[in-house]
């Protein structure tokens, strides 16, 4: 009786400790592994709010003051910034306006009132961006106006008679005549339903102001091509007018030959590898320079002569090339990738992740036409596999809305629509 009981009891035991997954070998079998899934140094799961994250194009920063969001660029220990140099970039375009005068002065003044007149596209005075192509030429042309120790980057309407307070009439020496500069209008271009940087509303604006000013506007300068070319196309093409842009769309390079004064390569191509480079380092656990100031096993390496990295403010700055009639040909395509970072990356070592990336504006002609392009090239040679969102380029919350299923992705990378609006995001990702 007790040798059968004791053989009961050990037959029960057995079945118990099969049903509760006694077989530790069966037990330990890996689940199908989610593709957003990662671990974390201390072997956890990787939050989405400790996943790498790339703010680009959009610096976070207060519109009113320019000052960094640093909780935001310090969002965790992967967070990065990658843009291009606005004041340098800045300054080029100014220098490039000023010294096409100076080039030009037998044919730019079109009255011979010794008056060189200019009107301004501004594309969002709380754009860190515009503001400071605005400055940029207001400086070059010494019309700028200080105001608490920075140049009033404010349109200023209309200034036909040179009485408008956010800027002055500034003065060229060229051949021993002096030149009275002035600006003659300004205005932000921003549409009824709010989106900046707007194309039509430039094109409409320069009807306006040509039928107000005709013969006294001399030349017409604009915060970037899209804006530029709009109104190059809408009547200084027609006009012989020199229009100056920003961001050496292709269109608007190809233009030079046909008129168009110039432009600001933001080098592109290097921005858009470093928006996904940092993203990639970040997720290999290599040293974030990999593949950027020291070349990766496949090659990548980009030089001191187009960017540089600003370790107070985690960002990464391309620098600003300009192009005029004397090198534009160099710059006709502008989605081809550059060459010194173009070499595919092994999946053995940087096997392919999720990212998640939004362009602010789906209408946004640099970023639509050259940027997001150079971005999908990049992906496959990056391993990388990214859901591209595009925003209507007037609310936050159009593309937070898409802000969604966090843990498909492995990264993440943002262009904003507002500068200050950083938290809307990182909110987001906070909760998971």
């Amino acid at each position: 009786m007790k040798k059968a009981l004791a053989l009961l009891l050990a037959a029960m035991m057995a079945f118990s400790l099969f049903a509760c997954g006694g077989d530790t070998e069966t037990s330990q079998a890996p689940a199908s592994e989610d593709p957003g899934s990662a671990t974390s140094e201390s072997g956890g799961e990787v939050t989405n709010a400790e996943k790498p994250l790339v703010w680009f194009n959009r610096q976070p920063s207060n519109s009113s003051t320019g000052e960094l969001d640093m909780d935001a660029l310090t969002f965790n220990e992967d967070t990065y910034y990658v843009g291009f140099d606005a004041n340098q970039g800045a300054e080029l375009q100014g220098t490039m306006v000023k010294d096409y005068i100076e080039a030009n002065i037998d044919t730019i003044d079109r009255n011979g009132d010794g008056v060189i007149g200019y009107v301004l596209a501004i594309g969002d005075i709380g754009h860190n961006d515009s503001i400071a192509r605005t400055r940029g030429v207001r400086s070059a042309l010494g019309t700028a106006v200080e105001v608490d120790g920075n140049i009033n980057s404010d349109p200023v309407g209309t200034n036909v008679d040179g009485s408008a307070t956010a800027v002055v009439d500034g003065t060229l020496e060229i051949n021993g005549t002096t030149y009275v500069v002035r600006e003659l209008a300004s205005q932000e271009m921003k549409n009824s339903a709010g989106a900046t940087w707007n194309d039509s509303t430039a094109g409409n604006a320069i009807g306006t102001w040509s039928a107000s000013f005709g013969e006294q506007i001399d030349i017409v300068a604009s915060n970037n091509d899209g804006m530029g070319m709009s109104m190059f196309l809408a009547w200084s093409k027609a006009e012989g007018v020199p229009t100056f842009g920003y961001d050496a769309n292709s269109d608007a390079v190809a233009a030079i030959a046909e008129g168009y004064g110039g432009t600001i390569s933001q080098h592109a191509d290097v921005q858009a590898y470093l928006t996904l480079r940092v993203i990639r380092n970040a997720l290999d656990g290599v040293d974030i320079d990999t593949g950027i100031g020291t070349a990766d096993e496949a090659g990548n390496v980009l030089s001191e002569d187009v960017f540089y990295y600003d370790e107070a403010s985690r960002s990464y700055y391309a620098l600003n090339v300009a192009v005029t009639a004397e090198n534009y040909e160099d710059f006709l395509v502008s989605t081809v990738t550059y060459a010194p970072v173009s070499n595919q990356l092994s999946e053995e070592t940087s096997p392919v992740k999720n990212v998640w990336l939004n362009i602010y504006n789906s209408a946004d002609n640099f970023l639509g036409s050259t940027y997001q392009p150079l971005l999908e090239k990049y992906d496959d040679l990056l391993n990388l596999d990214v859901e591209y969102i595009a925003g209507d380029g007037q609310t936050e919350s159009n593309i937070t809305n898409r802000l969604t299923n966090l843990d498909s992705y492995d990264a993440f990378a943002i262009n904003m629509v507002k500068t200050d609006n950083a938290l809307s995001y990182t909110n987001i990702l906070s909760q998971g």
